[in-house]
């Protein structure tokens, strides 16, 4: 004869606590004391109980689902070392409160139409948005299917209606140019991230603010635009040496383009940091290993990551959007030592 499946009470009667506070534990309700959490998970290990999706799902109305839907080409997960360790941390969270991931892309207008009609259809109870763009149809879409929704930076245009969790991308674009002034840099360039993304506009601000407040005047030659890929770097530190050779310091809103810029500088007979100083954003593993090793502004991914599931959590029971705002730090390496 087969053993009884065990069951919710069977957990609470292990643990010494109540129906209702497994319920919570396991559904990542945060009123619930870190003692009873390790009660609970404990007797769970010890009765061996797993939650039953179909049965769950009849009770509450919910799938236990939830989707990672990246709004970039698919190559970018595997080449942009954000996207992985976001990704990465996103599962672990999930895991913890035992709700499922899905991850979606969604990068061209029939990828983004299934999506819309998947994520509506209440297949998932919520949505992680990676790399939101404005003026992206599926944003309104989305917001207005009532799907509860959690973006990794604010959503320019929606940022009342979708919450958010976000790096602090304009401290963190002015502590890397202050960085450089302080390092004497004077003709300091940047290649920026896509501007219709909050990232993007946020650590260019912080690259004009901080030169303006230290009196030198913000010349659109040092800004070409990049859409955070390699590609962009190398393409953009060419467009800067072409444009004004006399660059001293260079600020690239991703390590990947910090990164591509490096050989480019290279080869045009300008050493890294003898001639020209350059700081990237994010302290990806990447940046550790180019040749010298970039100084770069910490972008807290894996904390972000924990924030956005918890945030979605709330979303999802009814509380009102939110905006939360993740520091940053400058990690200073060879591409501009101190």
């Amino acid at each position: 004869m087969s053993r009884k499946r065990p069951t919710i009470r069977d957990v609470a009667a292990e643990a010494g606590v109540s129906y209702a506070t497994v319920s919570r534990v396991l559904n990542g309700r945060d009123w619930v004391s870190p003692e009873a959490v390790r009660a609970v998970r404990d007797a769970i290990s010890r009765t061996g109980y797993t939650a039953n999706p179909h049965a769950r799902s009849l009770a509450t109305g919910k799938s236990g689902s939830i989707a990672f839907l990246l709004t970039e080409p698919q190559h970018l997960l595997f080449e942009d070392p954000n996207f992985s360790v976001l990704l990465r941390g996103v599962a672990q969270a999930l895991s913890d409160r035992e709700l499922t991931l899905i991850l979606m892309i969604a990068s061209t207008p029939v990828e983004r139409s299934r999506a819309v009609a998947y994520l509506s259809g209440g297949h998932v109870d919520g949505v992680l948005l990676v790399s939101p763009h404005s003026g992206d149809p599926l944003l309104r879409q989305l917001v207005e299917a009532e799907v509860p929704i959690v973006a990794c930076g604010q959503v320019l245009g929606f940022e009342d209606r979708i919450s958010s969790v976000s790096a602090d991308d304009w401290g963190g674009g002015r502590s890397a140019v202050e960085h450089l002034l302080a390092q004497g840099c004077r003709r300091i360039a940047t290649i920026t991230g896509p501007q219709d993304t909050f990232g993007g506009v946020f650590r260019l601000r912080g690259y004009t603010d901080a030169l303006t407040a230290a009196g030198i005047t913000v010349d659109p030659a040092y800004i070409v635009h990049g859409d955070w890929s390699r590609e962009s770097g190398a393409a953009g530190m060419r467009t800067l040496l072409d444009r004004v050779p006399e660059v001293d310091a260079v600020f690239a809103a991703s390590d990947a383009m910090a990164a591509a810029a490096l050989p480019v500088l290279r080869e045009a007979g300008r050493e890294v940091p003898g001639d020209v100083r350059v700081v990237g954003f994010d302290d990806s593993g990447l940046a550790a290993t180019t040749e010298p090793p970039l100084t770069t502004v910490r972008h807290p991914l894996e904390r972000i990551s924990e924030e956005m599931v918890r945030l979605l959590t709330d979303v999802i029971a009814g509380r009102t959007p939110l905006s939360i705002t993740v520091p940053t730090s400058l990690v200073v390496r060879g591409s501009s030592p101190a």
